[in-house]
């Protein structure tokens, strides 16, 4: 956040110093919104950089929803038909109406290549091939190089939210902090961390004087230990002290809070929805909340949303499937959108939709597309992105591409770049003290974009 400067003082408004010296204590009746609010009337406007990344879980069918080819043969093309959308020749499946309405606000990559063949969401994640040399510990996810080398925005709020759903499926679920270590770790709300929350038997005060005995071990310990460990449990325990002393992130994170108009807007969903079926559920909800979240000063946060691995099968072909989940998609994707732009907030906040590959060009026996790491593609909005266009394309059949092939690490690099990081330098320490690049092949930003 930046508040005024000293040059433009405004009498009779609280100042950005004395806002901060207000203590948990005080603000703990205060309402996101009346916090937010409250931190304009005193200068402190949000200017941070932020992106929400949404995996669709399993691989979506990239021809049926954002490269139709309407003139294939018909067990290529499928029953979908294309749409015009708000911008002059661009085209999307019918299924994607509101979509289609705000297309000069969307970007739609149809070439990206380098996908990885198995379910796996490394590549979704962390931008790197899993197949590829990988230094010892792994690589770290973005939002935890992204917390490394940013920190946080507000002590009450984690840099890095995960909202994503345990998958039963293992390599369905976020590869972690990698070389970075656990303390790099995102906050999961949605699981047992969120009774981390609570206080139990001890009051704020009293946690503020442990506080302070901690910090006073702290530093004999920083004497004896010149590795990265105590920084990186400093990191842990500011971020734990945070959310235990202000009220700012269960705010955050309880969207009836919201009006009921805009909570509808997103749409519901069932968090049983898939789960049984080894993917994520269908939860609109995740949406929103991840706005919230990036409202209240997150950097990062990650959703796993619904399941789209659609092989087809009795009673299962993925066109049933996709008349299901295709209009709730639409509907969720667009409000985050629409309301990502109703709030100032579309040139801080990058949105990018995507999952671990495309699908088979040719409709199977089963009626199901199959696993196709030849082509990919991906969906941007937000962070003051050169919107209203498609990048790249494939062939007639959509199997290959043929113009303007898009590596993972050109959208990791951009996504770097819209949060002030220069990825061509930022580098960050593996485990046996050696920089490591952020992106691979040292990629650079899609000029198209930025």
């Amino acid at each position: 956040m930046t508040g005024l400067s000293n040059r433009h003082h405004v009498p009779h408004k609280l100042g950005r110093r004395s806002f901060l010296k207000i203590g948990s204590l005080g603000i703990a009746g205060l309402t996101l919104g009346q916090l937010l609010r409250a931190e304009a009337s005193a200068g402190i406007r949000s200017s941070r950089k932020s992106v929400i990344l949404i995996y669709l879980v399993g691989g979506p069918p990239h021809q049926d929803m954002f490269d139709l080819k309407p003139d294939a043969p018909k067990e290529i093309a499928g029953p979908w038909k294309p749409v015009a959308t708000n911008v002059n020749g661009i085209q999307i499946c019918e299924a994607f109406p509101r979509l289609a309405r705000m297309m000069d606000k969307l970007a739609i990559v149809r070439s990206l290549v380098g996908n990885q063949t198995d379910h796996d969401a490394a590549q979704v994640f962390n931008g790197h091939h899993p197949r590829k040399p990988t230094p010892a510990g792994g690589w770290p996810q973005f939002g935890s190089a992204v917390a490394k080398l940013q920190g946080q925005v507000d002590r009450a709020i984690p840099p890095f939210v995960s909202l994503c759903y345990t998958c039963t499926h293992g390599p369905y679920n976020e590869p972690g902090p990698g070389f970075l270590g656990n303390s790099w770790s995102p906050f999961r709300p949605m699981g047992p961390t969120r009774d981390d929350m609570v206080l139990h038997g001890i009051n704020v005060d009293q946690l503020a004087d442990r506080q302070t005995l901690l910090k006073s071990f702290d530093s004999l310990r920083r004497d004896l230990d010149a590795s990265d460990t105590m920084k990186g449990m400093d990191a842990f325990n500011e971020q734990a002290f945070g959310l235990l002393t202000s009220s700012r992130l269960a705010e955050a994170l309880d969207i009836s809070k919201e009006g009921p108009r805009l909570i509808d807007r997103y749409g519901t969903g069932n968090p049983k929805i898939f789960m049984d079926d080894n993917g994520a559920p269908r939860v609109p909800q995740s949406l929103l909340m991840a706005r919230r979240l990036i409202e209240a000063g997150a950097r990062v946060v990650t959703v796993n949303y619904s399941k789209w691995d659609w092989h087809g099968g009795a009673n299962n072909s993925i066109f049933k499937r996709e008349a299901e989940d295709f209009p709730v998609f639409d509907q969720c994707a667009s409000a985050l959108v629409e309301d990502l732009h109703s709030r100032g907030l579309d040139k801080d906040c990058t949105v990018i939709v995507m999952g671990e590959f495309g699908r088979t060009p040719k409709i199977s026996a089963q009626v199901g597309r199959d696993h196709w790491p030849q082509v990919n593609c991906a969906l941007l909005a937000g962070g003051g992105m050169q919107t209203g266009q498609v990048i790249g394309a494939t062939d007639k059949m959509g199997g290959e591409a043929t113009s303007r092939p898009v590596a993972f690490g050109e959208l990791f690099a951009t996504l770097y770049h819209n949060l002030g990081i220069n990825p061509d330098e930022a580098t960050l320490q593996d485990l046996n003290g050696r920089p490591e690049y952020l992106v691979e092949d040292r990629a650079q930003p899609m000029k198209e974009l930025v």
